[in-house]
């Protein structure tokens, strides 16, 4: 979205007016809060946020913005309720408590709370919505982008560390309130090195176990982070009250500010979507691969660097008060000397085992960012599914392949023991209802085989892998560039109806045989492919074949294509 800004303050009305430079509707913001909406493309709708503005808002000044992420089974109304302290009423329930908005204490912070289209967590989808409040708030309101902050309870406790640990260099300080963060945030600990964290904890909280967030707190401490943990004795899973109340998050806000150039950078990222921290930029990883590093100025123009698993990275110093242009910049990488002549940017690569001076120029056909996998990435953009009509198919038929597309099109969600039906609403067309701007502006999801997809059979050579029309036995899905966007093409057996076998034991004798059995166990359709890689052959008994990742010019390893033999060309 344009960041452009624009202000039209209507006096007499006390409201900010603020157009989105997308479209011609504007939407008027007074001061107090109230729910605002972004476009998302991702599946043409409006998405609301939660929004408080201050009631002497002046388009002069720049604003502090804290970003409140909501729990499970809750909503950004009642997220923003909470960030000022307000809980349910006595005998009030969160649908009641959601119908309005009491009065509460005046702070100077734009306050805004993305709404997680239900109890989505905040990876993938919710993700995005979550950046795209952001944006919103930058482009309409004046914010102070040296005071942007993340706080969150329970599951927005966890993506508030996901979410501030993936972007350091975004926010000036995170405030994790009980935290069940995703998986893929236990690797990032280190990237909290030069970001604040207040996490708070109820010492009786039987959801959140205060003994795993002590484990958290311990480890970023470990790797260096200033980290303040207040645990409250007795108090179960409702500790935002504590946390929230009488404004003490915003009090552990005041003063702190984003520290856009430390003198320090330790930065871990799997991802090309995720490939920047403070003044460092990694241009070459394998995405998958944890790629790390650690560079520190040991004295003016005098870097020591240490990577693991990077091939290429970029040095963004310029403003850096240990750093002067017009001096060469003296380079340490893993103890061995590169010099780097006298510029605003430093660029590094590693080439025949040796790190040399240079820009890395990633080539037109390879991992990138936003065509880089894995598989559920595709579906977290523009997406469309698609299902096929080819092979003249009767009524029946293709009511059945229309319906598997729909089946696979579903982001429900299943969270302890509650169920959400998908809030997520993409796109399902015919094969011979995808049009040129379609090819162009969205990810594809194909459902079928050449034999079965025009689409499918229009692109088949230039996808990689196919499974046979007939084959009955076989499931296979991947995820593949063409034309500057991604598609997945799911064949044969549906993904996420492959039987799944409990977890073996050690005593189990064929333990080995049932490890390498699938298992969906984030959802059904879309959502079960979070987590997977970019390639995946299985069985109708969920046995897996092959699973893997392309590697970086988005070509097949050689140990796995004995095993997908069935599916090559």
């Amino acid at each position: 979205m344009q960041k452009s800004k624009i202000y039209l303050l209507a006096i007499f009305l006390g409201a900010v007016v603020l157009a989105t430079p997308r479209f011609s509707t504007a939407q008027v913001f007074r001061p107090g809060p109230q729910v605002a909406t972004f476009y998302s493309e991702i599946d043409d709708s409006e998405q609301p946020f939660g929004l408080y503005i201050p009631q002497n808002y002046d388009p002069q000044k720049k604003y502090p913005l804290v970003v409140m992420l909501h729990g499970a089974m809750s909503n950004h109304r009642l997220a923003l309720k909470r960030v000022f302290g307000k809980s349910n009423l006595p005998g009030e329930n969160d649908a009641l408590a959601s119908r309005y908005f009491p009065r509460w204490k005046e702070e100077e912070y734009i306050v805004a709370t993305p709404w997680a289209r239900g109890t989505m967590g905040y990876t993938g989808i919710p993700e995005e919505d979550v950046m795209a409040v952001i944006e919103s708030c930058k482009a309409h309101l004046h914010i102070d982008e040296e005071r942007l902050f993340l706080t969150g309870l329970s599951m927005g406790g966890g993506g508030t560390l996901y979410i501030g640990l993936s972007r350091p260099g975004l926010f000036a300080a995170i405030a994790p309130v009980c935290p069940a963060p995703p998986e893929e945030a236990y690797g990032l600990m280190g990237n909290a090195l030069n970001l604040p964290v207040a996490i708070y904890q109820g010492g009786a909280d039987p959801v959140v176990r205060p003994e795993g967030v002590r484990l958290i707190a311990g480890d970023l401490l470990r790797e260096g982070a200033s980290v303040e943990y207040h645990e409250f004795p007795g108090v179960g899973h409702d500790v935002w009250v504590q946390a929230y109340e009488n404004g003490n998050i915003f009090r552990w806000f005041d003063g702190l500010k984003r520290n856009a150039f430390p003198p320090r950078v330790k930065y871990t990222t799997r991802w090309y979507k995720y490939n920047t921290a403070y003044w460092v930029l990694f241009d070459k990883i394998t995405p998958g691969t944890p790629a790390t590093i650690d560079a520190r100025f040991t004295a003016p123009n005098t870097l020591d660097i240490k990577t693991n698993d990077l091939e290429a990275f970029t040095l963004a110093l310029k403003g850096h008060p240990s750093f002067s242009d017009s001096e060469a910049l003296m380079v340490k990488i893993n103890g061995i000397p590169v010099q780097s002549a006298p510029k605003m940017n430093h660029s590094f690569q590693l080439k025949e085992g040796r790190w040399i001076s240079g820009k890395y120029h990633s080539p037109v056909v390879a991992k990138k960012k936003g065509m880089e996998g894995a598989l559920y990435s595709a579906l977290t953009g523009r997406v469309i599914f698609v299902y096929g009509t080819a092979g003249t198919p009767d009524g029946n038929a293709l009511a059945a392949r229309r319906q598997l597309a729909r089946e696979a099109a579903d982001f429900s969600v299943a969270f302890g023991s509650y169920e959400q039906p998908s809030l997520v609403n993409p796109r399902i067309v015919a094969d011979r209802e995808v049009t040129a701007e379609d090819l162009r502006s969205s990810h594809l999801f194909l459902f079928g085989t050449r034999e079965t997809n025009q689409v499918i059979a229009r692109m088949a050579d230039r996808l990689p892998l196919h499974l046979k029309e007939g084959d009955t036995v076989h499931g296979l899905v991947y995820t593949y560039p063409v034309n500057g966007k991604m598609v997945v093409v799911a064949s044969g057996v549906p993904f996420w109806k492959a039987k799944a076998t409990p977890s073996p034991t050690p005593a189990d004798p064929v333990s080995a045989r049932a490890r390498t059995r699938i298992s969906f166990g984030t959802g059904p359709g879309a959502k079960s492919l979070a987590g997977r890689m970019d390639f995946l052959l299985f069985t109708e008994e969920g046995e897996v074949i092959s699973e893997g990742y392309f590697d970086h010019d988005w070509q097949l390893p050689a140990e796995a294509r004995q095993k997908l033999s069935i599916c090559l060309p």
